[in-house]
C-alpha cells in the first residue's frame, strides 16, 4: 500500500464562509481574505488556492501597517530593529503576520474568527493576543480586529488591511472612484510621507465621484467625511455595468491607503487596493495615531468591510 503524500495549501487551511449568494475565504497563513464574491462576481482581486498571496493581497498588516523607515524606532525609551523586508528601501513594512499560521477559534456558515498570539521577538519584545472576525450577512462582509496586550508592558499597536477591490474590468481606469478624504499624504522616493496636504485641486480629489482615469494612486488619504454613525465609506463603481462595490470603515480607522499596483505586474491597474490603516505610515517613528496599549487593554477596529450592489434597489450598509 502506497501512502500518497499530503500536499498543504501554500496558504494553509481554507475556510470557507458563506450566507445566500456570498462566499468568502479565510487562509491560515496571515489570517487573511483570500477570496470574496457575491453574486458569483469576484469582488476582490484575490489568488488561487495552489498560491502564495502576492502584493499583499488580502493580507493582515499588524502590528503596523505600511512602511516603517530603518525599520528602526524607539518606544518608551528603548531603541528596536526590526527586518528589512523592503531592502530596496530600507523599510520595514506591514508588520509580522502576513506569514504566521492563525487557527480557527470560532467556525460557522456565515463566520470564522481566526486568532494569533504574537509572542516577543527582536524588534517587537511584546506580547499581542490577535483575533479577526469575519462575519457574511445582508450588508456584505464585516471584519472586525481586536489587539490585546497580554505582556508585562506598554507596546505601540498600529493594523491594517489590504484587500484590492474588483468590479471584473480590464483596468480600473474607467472606473468610478469617490473617497470621502479632504487630505492627502505625500510620500518621498522610499514611500515616507513627508507631510500632508488638502485634496483640493489636485489629481487625488476624490469627493466627488469621477472617474480613475490615468491618475497613479499610491497615497495615504485622511480627514476622511463620516455620517452620522461614524462611518466613512469607499465607492467604486463601474458605470457600463451599474455594478459597484464598496469598503466602510468606522472611527478606528483613519487613513486609507489607496495603491492602483502600477510598479506590480501582477496586479497593475486591474484592481484597486483600498487599506484601512489605524495609523498612517511610519507611525512607530512618528507617533502620529500611533496606539499604545496598556497592559491588559484591547483595541478594536469594528466595521471594515466591503459590500457589493448589483441592482439600485437592493442597500447595504
Amino acid at each position: 500500500m502506497t501512502n500518497e503524500p499530503v500536499v498543504i495549501a501554500p496558504s494553509g487551511e481554507q475556510i470557507e464562509i458563506t450566507a445566500g449568494d456570498q462566499l468568502a475565504v479565510v487562509v491560515e497563513i496571515g489570517g487573511g481574505l483570500r477570496s470574496y464574491s457575491a453574486g458569483g462576481r469576484d469582488l476582490v482581486d484575490g489568488y488561487g488556492a495552489d498560491e502564495m498571496s502576492s502584493s499583499g493581497r488580502g493580507q493582515v498588516l499588524i502590528p503596523w501597517p505600511n512602511r516603517l523607515q530603518d525599520g528602526s524606532y524607539e518606544f518608551d525609551g528603548r531603541c528596536h530593529q526590526l527586518p528589512l523586508n523592503e531592502p530596496t528601501r530600507r523599510n520595514a513594512i506591514h508588520g509580522l503576520v502576513r506569514w504566521v499560521a492563525w487557527t480557527v477559534s470560532t467556525r460557522e456558515q456565515h463566520l470564522v474568527v481566526m486568532e494569533h498570539v504574537l509572542h516577543p521577538q527582536p524588534g517587537y519584545p511584546f506580547s499581542l493576543r490577535l483575533s479577526i472576525e469575519y462575519s457574511l450577512s445582508d450588508s456584505g462582509l464585516r471584519v472586525r480586529t481586536t489587539a490585546t496586550n497580554i505582556g508585562m508592558q506598554r507596546c505601540p499597536y498600529g493594523s491594517g488591511a489590504h484587500p484590492y477591490l474588483t468590479l471584473g474590468t480590464p483596468t480600473v481606469d474607467r472606473l468610478i472612484l469617490r473617497v470621502p478624504a479632504g487630505s492627502v499624504l505625500r510620500c518621498d522616493e522610499r514611500g515616507l510621507p513627508t507631510g500632508a496636504e488638502a485634496v483640493e485641486d489636485t489629481e487625488y480629489d476624490f469627493r466627488k465621484p469621477r472617474r480613475i482615469g490615468s491618475t497613479t494612486l499610491d497615497h495615504a488619504f485622511t480627514n476622511l467625511e463620516r455620517d452620522g454613525d461614524g462611518i466613512a465609506r469607499v465607492e467604486l463603481r463601474d458605470p457600463d455595468h451599474g455594478t459597484q462595490v464598496w469598503l466602510w470603515v468606522d472611527e478606528s480607522y483613519p487613513y486609507l491607503m489607496l495603491f492602483s499596483g502600477d510598479p506590480l505586474p501582477d496586479v497593475r491597474r486591474r484592481s484597486l487596493a483600498i487599506e484601512p490603516m489605524t495609523c498612517p505610515p511610519n507611525a512607530f517613528r512618528t507617533g502620529d495615531a500611533l496606539i499604545r496599549l496598556e497592559p491588559g487593554s484591547s483595541f478594536t477596529s469594528d466595521g471594515e468591510a466591503r459590500g457589493h450592489e448589483p441592482l439600485p434597489s437592493r442597500s447595504r450598509r
